[in-house]
């Protein structure tokens, strides 16, 4: 799939799908991967920014499984998606607990030469599909996040959000294994998800040397946390 800005469109040819009533759009582009054929389409810039924002990418399936039913679009795709920060405030914690222990929402930044071996990885400790997959150039630096050498490196987003489909998944076994492997190969992990690692394998994975120097030099030691001990799951149990 590939796109291309345009200012001119084909009339017949336009899908505004971000329309309430419109299929959520991974499922749209799904019907192309059944049946097995192409098509040129043209959607609205905005629209296309938020191609994924009715469905929350794929997880509203799991919260709402009947959602793209299309008489539940054309009635109520309005009321679409819920507030994140709604959810979280009207869950108790056993299903905070449930929801941890078979949920995944996990991003890993890995080179674009062990996507294959990372993709793997993920299908062996998880098992969730539809895969994010966005590639990007990681630049040279001195920050917590460079490539390995001094020349800037290709790198893929690989996010994996939804219920894990492995017989043997336990949140934080698992996400350690995924953990694992992404340090082995110089990759990174997202620190808006769940975070296993200790505090050497978190800097193991991440530079710390500048952040460091500079929280010693302007005086954040005792004012301010470690970014370990705000994001790691590890560090507050």
């Amino acid at each position: 799939m590939t796109g291309t800005l345009t200012d001119h469109a084909e009339p017949d040819k336009i899908n505004r799908i971000g329309l309430h009533f419109k299929p959520w759009f991974f499922k749209h582009v799904e019907s192309y991967l059944k049946g097995d054929h192409s098509g040129v389409e043209f959607i609205p810039l905005r629209q296309y920014y938020h191609r994924h924002t009715r469905s929350i990418f794929w997880e509203l399936q799991d919260i709402i499984p009947f959602g793209n039913n299309p008489v539940f679009r054309w009635l109520f795709g309005w009321m679409v998606p819920p507030k994140i920060s709604l959810l979280k405030l009207t869950q108790g914690e056993t299903i905070r607990r449930l929801y941890e222990q078979h949920h995944v929402v996990q991003d890993m930044l890995v080179p674009m030469k062990h996507l294959q071996a990372a993709i793997t990885r993920f299908h062996q400790e998880i098992n969730v599909y539809p895969l994010w997959l966005c590639p990007f150039l990681l630049p040279p630096g001195r920050g917590m996040v460079h490539p390995k050498g001094q020349q800037e490196e290709l790198y893929v987003d690989i996010g994996a959000y939804g219920e894990p489909k492995v017989k043997h998944f336990e949140a934080r076994a698992s996400t350690r294994q995924l953990e694992k492997f992404v340090r082995e190969v110089h990759g990174f992990q997202m620190l808006y998800a769940d975070v296993y690692m200790d505090r050497e394998e978190f800097w193991e994975m991440f530079d710390g040397q500048l952040y460091h120097k500079l929280r010693a030099e302007f005086g954040c030691m005792e004012a301010f946390p470690e970014v370990y001990d705000k994001i790691c799951k590890s560090a507050r149990h």
